[in-house]
């Protein structure tokens, strides 16, 4: 029997690196969709190409929108630095205006070119920076969404939003991942990494990646930028 097909989000990180070997160990023919949206560096689509070759992903193809254009973020703006100092107060200057909303549309409409009724993506809401696409409530939103704007989901085809790492936290995410087979040396989840993917080891993403790993009694494969002297 033929494998159903699923379009899962990857961004060349850990959460989705996992989210990716999930939908392969779970029978999937697992298609993987990264999005380039005008962050400030290319080292983690080249880990998600990488990753989606490692864990036999069906297919990967890289979409590209500008978010940088409307700025608004540490990530897409080189004007705004990234926090290096700890977790501040409220929603980050990280957080990407509606970046989640926007690559999910981009997932589902290659989904339904696919006729895969099944999408995936690597959201958290334990270890993660207060993101308000990373909820739970996000998650049932936009598959509600998802049933009501598409022709599969008029026609009686339901599709189905997977985040299987929602409630997990980073230990729990890198222990599952390296039971599935996962080369986390393979991703990038630095919000600065250089072009060679190297992460700085300062920023939120550094700090729980790295935990993350020190919890799971696993040693971290992160490749680390030397210290500035």
């Amino acid at each position: 029997m033929a494998r159903p097909r699923a379009v899962v989000l990857l961004s060349g990180g850990l959460d989705s690196a996992t989210v990716l070997a999930i939908a392969v160990a779970g029978g999937f023919e697992a298609h993987a969709l990264s999005v380039d949206y005008g962050q400030r560096h290319a080292a983690e689509l080249d880990a998600a190409r990488r990753v989606a070759h490692a864990l036999g992903a069906a297919s990967h193809r890289v979409a590209t929108i500008d978010l940088g254009q409307f700025g608004g973020s540490a990530l897409t703006d080189p004007t705004i630095a990234v926090p290096t100092d700890g977790p501040s107060a409220g929603i980050p200057v990280t957080y990407v205006p509606a970046r989640n909303t926007l690559m999910l549309a981009l997932a589902l409409g290659w989904a339904e070119v696919l006729e895969a009724r099944d999408l995936f993506v690597g959201v958290n809401a334990i270890d993660y920076s207060g993101y308000p696409d990373c909820r739970p409530a996000f998650v049932a939103a936009f598959e509600a969404l998802a049933n009501v704007a598409t022709r599969a989901g008029v026609e009686g085809s339901r599709l189905r939003l997977h985040a299987p790492i929602i409630e997990l936290d980073k230990a729990q995410i890198v222990k599952l991942g390296a039971s599935l087979g996962v080369d986390y040396g393979l991703t990038v989840s630095c919000y600065q990494a250089s072009p060679e993917g190297l992460a700085c080891g300062r920023c939120e993403a550094c700090r729980l990646r790295r935990e993350g790993f020190a919890r799971a009694g696993l040693p971290d494969p992160t490749r680390y930028a030397p210290p500035a002297p």
